[in-house]
């Protein structure tokens, strides 16, 4: 293992600008994960990460000595030590875990929407790195394969998404920076967006098959153009007369809708 504990140190002063910036974070195409359960999630999808950071304190975890150990059985990984100030600059938590591994963020090839995933999601402008994360997070329990976020979305490799995904990042497939009105276009199945002017109902429409959910803006929702290019509209029923929901729980309900219908019919 090597200790650092100078703010000098090239390979600190990295670990600093990927926690602080998404700039730095797409042109790397590096990334941070904080805590075991994100790093074991990344380990069983994805393979071991670049390198492994502890605080000096953390050393003695049982549950990171549990990890480093599994890891050293496999392949070498390097470990780096930080002081513990110098851990807690690093770290994108208040209450630091212990362990940070640096990970190359994945790249997929674009696969052409034709060719039919079964359940994509496309998100436009999402900006809150919580609500982009909880909808990764829903997207992947409710078996989706490929999410497109469009250019004013939050970073989806950030600390704070990360954390709210819970380890979804490493089952789906993310293309940033998509234009979705060209996707939607080109996707061979029912696009379908929900808005609170739409006459038809979630419960009244046919999610099964190849399906893909559109969801926008917190604020502004959809813009005009997406809209255009959906193939139906739908609205959530809201009896208890709130004006509307947030995003992410909008779109956990979308998404277990289509799981509903799919168990019914098989």
């Amino acid at each position: 293992m090597k200790s650092i504990s100078s703010r000098e140190n090239p390979f600190f002063k990295q670990l600093v600008k990927l926690a602080e910036s998404a700039v730095q974070r797409r042109a790397s195409r590096l990334t941070l994960l904080d805590g075991t359960h994100l790093i074991t999630a990344y380990r069983a999808a994805l393979g071991l990460p670049q390198s492994l950071v502890i605080g000096e304190s953390a050393s003695d975890n049982e549950e990171i000595k549990h990890l480093l150990a599994q890891l050293a059985t496999e392949q070498a990984v390097s470990v780096v030590v930080l002081s513990d100030a110098l851990f807690r600059e690093v770290s994108p938590v208040k209450t630091p875990s212990g362990i940070i591994a640096l990970v190359a963020i994945p790249v997929h090839d674009v696969i052409p929407v034709y060719q039919g995933e079964s359940f994509s999601v496309l998100l436009e402008a999402i900006q809150d790195p919580g609500n982009l994360g909880s909808i990764l997070r829903s997207a992947a329990a409710a078996g989706a394969s490929d999410v497109y976020l469009s250019a004013g979305c939050a970073d989806a490799w950030s600390p704070k998404t990360l954390r709210a995904a819970m380890g979804a990042h490493f089952q789906l497939r993310i293309h940033e920076q998509s234009d979705l009105e060209k996707v939607a276009r080109g996707f061979n199945g029912k696009v379908v967006a929900t808005t609170l002017q739409a006459k038809t109902s979630l419960y009244q429409t046919r999610l099964s098959g190849t399906v893909a959910f559109v969801f926008g803006n917190e604020g502004a929702g959809l813009s005009e153009a997406v809209l255009q290019a959906v193939s139906e509209q739908v609205s959530i029923p809201m009896p208890g007369g709130t004006e509307s929901l947030n995003a992410a729980a909008a779109a956990a309900v979308c998404f277990f809708e289509r799981v509903r219908q799919n168990t019914s019919a098989a």
